[in-house]
């Protein structure tokens, strides 16, 4: 099929952008739209040709809102993916009112994370951890930790600098570049929590969503320091359960 028939099949009110409308529209430049899609954070835009696609207006808000969460609320990519894949069909309109209900009776630390305005830079954050300024910005690149560039500075938040305290005192240890190890090695332990949270926001909704939001509420903020107590336990009983099998 030409392009120009693949072209007439869109509904071009709706698919009337073109990358370079996204850029301009959002300010974000070619190749991070690009690097957005690629890691599902942008939905890939219709094809009518080899180099031309079209993108709709969507698209646009989708990025600014991208470019608002990371740039002005320092979240990190992956905890911005997490909250679109809510958004996108995870919760339903019920879920998300109920949901919202228990937010609003939680307490404090836990319905509020931390300020994330202020920012280091990687060298900075390499000064106090002693990881490489340059593992510092791959870890921004892996979506690991929140941070924006601004007129060619990456700044990351100051929030997320216990991130790479954890990782020097591993580092220490003498898990280095050397032996394979690399500051990517942590998105194995973000990439399972997230998908364990998934997993206990399920089951809070599908077990709990009768009962009124404040009891809810006060069973969540009673569980969540003896399941992080249970989670800690369990992986060093596994490690020794490992070892202890091994012939």
């Amino acid at each position: 099929m030409s392009s120009t028939a693949k072209a007439l099949e869109l509904d071009q009110d709706r698919w009337c952008f073109r990358m370079k409308d996204l850029c301009e529209a959002s300010g974000l430049p070619r190749q991070a739209i690009h690097f957005y899609i690629q890691q599902g954070l942008l939905p890939a835009g219709r094809k009518t040709g080899r180099n031309m696609a079209w993108y709709t207006d969507e698209h646009i808000e989708r990025l600014r809102l991208i470019k608002k969460l990371q740039h002005e609320q320092f979240l990190p990519l992956k905890a911005i993916k997490a909250l679109f894949d809510g958004e996108d069909g995870v919760f339903s309109a019920r879920q998300h009112a109920f949901l919202a209900g228990v937010k609003d009776r939680l307490a404090e630390s836990l319905k509020t994370s931390e300020d994330r305005r202020p920012t280091l830079t990687p060298q900075e954050i390499a000064d106090k951890t002693g990881i490489d300024a340059v593992e510092v910005e791959r870890a921004f690149e892996l979506g690991l930790v929140g941070g924006a560039r601004s007129e060619g500075e990456l700044r990351i938040a100051a929030a997320d600098l216990w991130i790479f305290e954890v990782f020097g005192q591993v580092r220490a240890l003498g898990f280095t570049p050397e032996l394979g190890f690399g500051v990517e090695d942590m998105a194995l332990y973000q990439d399972a929590i997230t998908e364990l949270l998934n997993e206990e926001v399920r089951l809070v909704f599908s077990r709990l969503s009768e009962l009124p939001p404040e009891k809810v509420a006060i069973m969540i903020e009673a569980v969540v320091p003896i399941l992080d107590h249970y989670i800690m336990r369990l992986h060093s009983t596994k490690i020794r359960e490992f070892f202890a099998n091994v012939l």
